[in-house]
């Protein structure tokens, strides 16, 4: 057996402790898989006099001094499960322009600046590993990283935040509104107390960065990818999705194509969108997450599991802990990043989607015409009309309810359609705009 393979690990929390577990739970095993033992050099935490439980790892290794702990000759692999950009970025540029290899599960950090990182392993000849940043425990971004890479991927579409899948799956299953859903997740521990990363979609934002940058060989942040969350989505747009043989989900698509002058781009968007139930990813449930990729060669696959906890995120970054140490000991880096595509990223308004709007509109002659002139007047092509009496009126005369789901059309033109019925006198209000997903 070899020299031990030295770690420093960066953050003691959820998923650290569940790293430190693991490592002392599968010695042997890990130890045979690398062809060395791993020993944890030392462990940087913000407070030393935290308790830790039964926690098997000696006391004398926590250090309030991550930095120091870097830069330690004697320091192979740093692993960082701390989370935020800063100090991380400074901790982990540092380890790989100094040659270390890192593992980190921090998807804000490689959304926002994941180019420095890999530009400082370029540097030093590192690795950098981060499959624990995306969907915990599904082996999804070594696929990606690897595996396709003799293919070329054409979009990915994934279902990538657990918190907010629980609440719309507890939506479509009870009827209930977003706010007793949220409660209900938050009481579980799906949520945190302060939701606003996952709701509001920042949290599968980065993640859908992540997936563009690997699938299209092209550095995409967050900055790029068009963002929007599921506070908005009502009770009423649950059941109206049901109606059309359809459900709710908060997606992460990422798609190759070309622009307007014919110039090949990709597009990366998160926001709710309804699906088919016979779409693979309209079972998901609960707080699972799966991603659904397609590529020219391999045709249609799918990722699924558990998307976040402890444990599953520790068992992805151990995966990653492996691949780095036999690396090491080999005396090889894996393959660099690969942007050589260096693709565009295309503005939101020239994805091509289609819309489910849901409109309150006077219950008179004309008005079916007046709305459809709107859609004709910027180029939007209507699939199908559902009109109905307003909700509360019991057929009464004066309102009524129309449902206009529309074809494939830039989505640009479909927001200036709704702008457009928004102003109309005719139109008491838009209840409802969400997008359509995976054909119907």
């Amino acid at each position: 057996m070899k020299q031990p393979v030295r770690l420093a690990l960066l953050g003691c929390g959820t998923v650290g402790a569940e790293v430190v577990r693991l490592l002392h739970e599968q010695s042997a095993d890990l130890a045979a898989r690398i062809g060395a033992p791993l020993e944890i050099a030392g462990i940087a935490v913000r407070r030393l006099g935290r308790d830790r439980g039964d926690l098997p790892v000696d006391p004398t290794l926590f250090t309030t001094d991550a930095l120091g702990l870097i830069k330690r000759d004697d320091v192979d692999v740093v692993v960082e499960v701390v989370g935020g950009i800063e100090p991380a970025r400074s901790w982990l540029v540092e380890a790989l322009r100094a040659g270390k290899s890192v593992v980190t599960a921090n998807k804000a950090l490689l959304a926002e600046d994941g180019g420095a990182l890999h530009d400082a392993a370029a540097e030093g000849g590192g690795d950098l590993y981060y499959e624990a940043s995306v969907a915990g425990a599904i082996p999804l971004l070594r696929p990606l990283r690897e595996s396709l890479h003799g293919d070329r991927i054409t979009r990915v579409t994934g279902i990538v935040n657990g918190t907010t899948n629980f609440i719309l799956s507890a939506m479509h299953a009870t009827g209930a509104g977003f706010a007793e859903a949220l409660e209900e997740a938050t009481e579980l521990g799906y949520a945190e107390a302060d939701p606003t990363a996952d709701v509001e979609g920042f949290d599968a934002a980065a993640k859908a960065a992540i997936l563009a940058s690997l699938a299209f060989h092209t550095r995409v942040g967050a900055a790029d990818v068009h963002r929007e969350g599921i506070t908005e989505v009502t009770a009423a747009d649950v059941a109206s999705a049901k109606a059309m043989g359809c459900t709710i989900k908060l997606l992460c698509i990422a798609a190759r194509g070309t622009d307007g002058q014919g110039r090949e781009a990709v597009s990366v968007r998160v926001h709710p969108a309804m699906i088919p139930l016979t779409h693979p990813l309209a079972s998901v449930g609960d707080a699972f997450n799966a991603v659904f990729v397609e590529a020219d060669a391999a045709g249609q696959l799918m990722f699924y599991g558990r998307g976040a906890g402890g444990a599953p995120t520790a068992s992805a970054v151990l995966g990653d802990v492996v691949a780095v140490s036999r690396n090491r000991l080999a005396g090889v880096r894996a393959a660099s990043e690969s942007a050589y595509a260096d693709l565009p990223v295309r503005p939101m308004g020239e994805a091509l989607t289609r819309y489910h709007i849901s409109l309150d509109v006077a219950d008179r002659p004309g008005v079916l015409e007046a709305v459809a002139g709107v859609f004709a007047r910027h180029d939007v092509s209507i699939a199908t009309v559902r009109q109905g009496p307003a909700a509360g009126t019991a057929g009464a005369a004066g309102e009524a309810v129309l449902v206009i789901v529309t074809h494939v059309a830039p989505d640009a033109a479909l927001a200036a359609t709704v702008r457009e019925l928004r102003g109309l006198d005719i139109v008491r209000s838009v209840a409802s705009v969400l997008r359509v997903e995976g054909g119907l």
